[in-house]
């Protein structure tokens, strides 16, 4: 009988360290950095993420986060121009993943450039180049990973305008994934003047599925007029929608500024949230929205003249030499229904836990 007694606890003591080395488990967010392919995988219990990837200028022109996957294993990121899917738009070769730049610093444009500049684009382009991993920590549970980058903004002959240092955090949940993004500009030997201009900020370039629906072909103008024809496609399995914090939906989204905004949509049999936070801290909060049906899903504080038509004035933002200024975004992509309650919680804690 002792001896029963005693297989008994042995089974349930198993038992329970097992289920405790499974919850332990659980939620565990792992950077596995492969210096020969220039890249750190974002790893969620084994599964894929997301990867911050720097392969150089011979193939782009800054580091991203590519490819950005959902709770349930969707790509939320187009894939083209890196790994091309069918039914895919193959405009603007420059918007890949999620990325960070802008397209007027010092008289430079570093939205536009690739290593296909499309027609009319004359520059002078300005490059982004990674420099190196200065932490990685993994996470788990509340606990989020955590990656910190360097990378300078170079001009056209190669010299240094920008110093760049930017810490990812990754948090993941069982319908869950965040993104945070804090990243800080050092103006180098000369002042940086950010002008007015509707190309930027923190942007990311969706799956074909988010796209809005659209039964037009567009033609989309930048500030040096140079056009872009986005043609008509099939719509079947495009089920995305803008909604902003000030309740504006659609395409009306865009050039209105509101603190947050929520494209939902669809990705196969997936429903999923993608909701990209400002911070109050940020130059130009709330920011403005630089975010088009076609996918460019984009929030934009530095082009306000741009944006409200003229109705303000331009800003221009100067950083003297030497002086820097930190922009803090949070990229949530939530599986199943989300309200705006929800969405407002989310918000607040993002604002809460990322003040210097």
């Amino acid at each position: 009988m002792r001896v029963v007694l005693v297989s008994v606890r042995f089974v349930v003591f198993l038992l329970l360290a097992s289920a405790a080395s499974a919850l332990a488990q659980s939620g565990r967010i792992e950077l596995v950095h492969t210096e020969s392919a220039k890249r750190v995988d974002v790893l969620v219990d084994g599964k894929p993420f997301t990867a911050y990837i720097y392969p150089g200028p011979d193939v782009l022109k800054k580091a991203v986060l590519y490819p950005i996957r959902s709770a349930g294993g969707n790509f939320i990121t187009r894939g083209w121009p890196l790994d091309p899917r069918p039914g895919e738009r193959v405009d603007h070769p420059h918007h890949v993943g999620m990325w960070f730049n802008y397209g007027d610093v010092n008289g430079h444009d570093f939205w536009n450039n690739s290593t296909a500049i499309e027609p009319g684009h004359k520059g002078p382009f300005g490059t982004i180049v990674h420099t190196g991993i200065s932490a990685m920590k993994n996470g788990a549970g509340a606990s989020p990973a955590e990656l910190t980058v360097t990378a300078n903004w170079l001009d056209k002959d190669g010299k240094v305008m920008l110093q760049e240092t930017t810490t990812f955090r990754f948090g993941a949940g069982p319908d869950r994934r965040i993104i945070d993004r804090i990243t800080t500009l050092k103006a180098a030997s000369k002042d940086v003047v950010f002008k007015d201009n509707k190309e930027g900020m923190i942007a990311l370039r969706m799956a074909r599925q988010l796209e809005q629906p659209s039964n037009k072909p567009e033609v989309f103008t930048d500030s040096k007029g140079v056009t872009t024809n986005v043609p008509t496609m099939n719509n079947e399995g495009v089920t995305g929608q803008y909604q902003s914090s000030i309740g504006t939906t659609g395409d009306a989204v865009w050039g209105t500024r509101a603190p947050w905004m929520n494209l939902t949509g669809r990705l196969n049999n997936e429903r999923v949230s993608v909701i990209l936070i400002d911070h109050p801290q940020n130059v130009g909060y709330p920011t403005y929205w630089h975010a088009r049906g076609y996918g460019l899903y984009a929030a934009n504080p530095l082009g306000p003249a741009v944006f409200s038509n003229g109705k303000e004035q331009a800003m221009n933002y100067t950083l003297a030499a030497g002086k820097e200024v930190t922009f803090r975004y949070r990229l949530l992509v939530q599986s199943g229904s989300t309200n705006t309650q929800q969405i407002a919680a989310e918000v607040q804690q993002f604002a809460t836990k990322n003040k210097n």
